[in-house]
């Protein structure tokens, strides 16, 4: 089976988490945390500062990795590790996406999440959970 790594940017700012539609491909409309692919020679931390300048334009800090996910989608497998990430300058500009929304940590399970994200998503919550602060 075919192994994609990614990395997903879980964008905190003012006490909300971003979450993005997908424009198009396979899993469109579906709701993700912003991120890609990994590149070759790309720590995840670069990988993912570079993904969110290409995908948002602007420029993020990621501050923790919150988890890595491991999923096993029909066609490939998934490796993405989620940063828990704060913007260091600019504004959300959709330049791949659909949508965007800014959600509370009640709000996250408002949007239809990608099976893949369901699992980043938990994580957050667990996070937030123990440390409420984390995404002040």
């Amino acid at each position: 089976m075919k192994h994609i790594e990614v990395v997903a940017a879980m964008i905190h700012h003012e006490g909300r988490i971003l979450a993005t539609q997908r424009a198009s491909g396979e899993f469109k409309d579906g709701w993700e945390f912003p991120g890609g692919k990994v590149e070759p020679g790309e720590t995840p931390e670069q990988a993912i500062v570079r993904e969110i300048q290409e995908e948002l334009g602007m420029t993020i800090c990621p501050e923790t990795l919150v988890t890595t996910v491991e999923y096993d989608y029909p066609n490939f497998h998934l490796t993405m590790h989620c940063f828990l990430s704060s913007i260091a300058r600019g504004e959300v500009h959709l330049l791949e996406h659909e949508a965007a929304r800014w959600l509370s940590p009640q709000e996250l399970e408002s949007v239809a999440w990608l099976p893949a994200d369901v699992a980043a998503v938990a994580s957050l919550r667990e996070l937030l959970a123990q440390n409420p602060d984390a995404a002040a």
